[in-house]
């Protein structure tokens, strides 16, 4: 494996980050849609995108 290929870990907390950034910028926006944002930039796979919307779900609780 190449050292300039990026984990899906790494892709992930990169997302994971863009969301939260984005929230705090942007508060209107849903999370299923700074989901999608964060799917489409980050080239994430529907189970990684499974496990962040968990992350965010669980923060609110």
């Amino acid at each position: 494996m190449s050292e300039s290929l990026v984990s899906r870990n790494e892709l992930v907390r990169r997302a994971a980050a863009y969301i939260a950034e984005e929230r705090t910028a942007h508060p209107e926006k849903s999370l299923s849609a700074l989901l999608d944002e964060a799917g489409m930039r980050f080239n994430l796979t529907p189970l990684d995108a499974a496990a962040l919307e968990r992350i965010f779900q669980e923060e609110r609780s």
